[in-house]
This record gives C-alpha cells, sequence and structure tokens, in this order.
C-alpha cells in the first residue's frame, strides 16, 4: 500500500472542515484589522496589552492559513497524511497562541478608556468566534479519526511549535 494513501479520509467531509476553518480565519482577520487600527489612533496607539498581543496574533493567523490551506488541497483530492499532521498540528499552535492572544486583549479591555471600551469587546467577540469555529473544526476532524498532539509536546521553553 503507498504509504501516502489514506482512503479512510477520502470518505469523510473535507468541505465542512474547510468552512469552518475559513470562518476561524474571517474572524481572525476581523481581529487583525481592529486590533491593528488601534496603533493609528493617538489615544490607543500605545494601549497597554495590544503590542504584546500582536507577538502571538501573528502567527496565530499564520497557523488558521495553513489550516485552511491543508484543508484546501484535502478537498481538492490530495490525501497524504502529511498534509492531514500539518493541518492538526497548526490547529493546536493556533490553539495554544490564542491563548496569549486572549490574555492581550484582556490587558487592553482594562486600560482603555471607557469610550474604547466597546470597540475591544467587539474585538474579543470576533476573538471568541474564532476560537469557536476552530474548536468546531478540531472536534468535526477528531470524529474524523484524526489525531493530534497534546499540549507540552515540544521543548522549546515550555511551548510547542508542531511544524
Amino acid at each position: 500500500m503507498n504509504p501516502y494513501y489514506y482512503p479512510y479520509y477520502r470518505t469523510t467531509s473535507w468541505g465542512d472542515i474547510l468552512t469552518l476553518l475559513q470562518q476561524s480565519l474571517y474572524a481572525e482577520e476581523m481581529v487583525c484589522s481592529m486590533s491593528s487600527e488601534l496603533f493609528h489612533i493617538p489615544e490607543t496607539k500605545d494601549l497597554k496589552g495590544n503590542a504584546e498581543m500582536h507577538k502571538h496574533l501573528v502567527p496565530a493567523s499564520y497557523h488558521r492559513v495553513t489550516t485552511v490551506g491543508c484543508a484546501r488541497r484535502l478537498v481538492n483530492g490530495e490525501q497524504r497524511q502529511s498534509i492531514i499532521a500539518t493541518l492538526a498540528a497548526c490547529i493546536v499552535n493556533a490553539e495554544n497562541e490564542d491563548k496569549k492572544v486572549r490574555e492581550g486583549l484582556n490587558t487592553m479591555e482594562e486600560n482603555a478608556g471607557p469610550e474604547y471600551k466597546a470597540f475591544i469587546s467587539l474585538i474579543i467577540r470576533w476573538q471568541n468566534q474564532a476560537e469557536n469555529y476552530l474548536s468546531q473544526a478540531k472536534a468535526a476532524l477528531r470524529t474524523m479519526g484524526v489525531t493530534f498532539p497534546s499540549a507540552g509536546s515540544g521543548p522549546e521553553n515550555g511551548e510547542y511549535n508542531l511544524y
């Protein structure tokens, strides 16, 4: 048997996974757009938590983009296990970065002036959506038999990057 061919995955709906991941990425786009805008408003350009949050938002976005690319390849008929492993690893990596993004958003909300609290609250709602759709995709993949690396499985400073 060809080691790159896994017929089990062929019988599942990669299209549904792609849709969930695209929705997560869309929400992430809104988080990126809105939080980056704060750097260009004089009253919020130095808002505590924003720069720190972006240190994790950038890799979280990268991992979401990668998951969408993997899912799109699977929808289009590619069937290598390495694509599925990449997809699973990037979901876990995005989840880990999301934790730090959330910490930064909470710091921003605590430190924002009253006129910006509703705006930051909206960013947090978009972040909730990004995380929710990613979680739904992960759950759906588990029902398809996809396994995920466990937290703490990597070597770098107590964190891990699975690529």
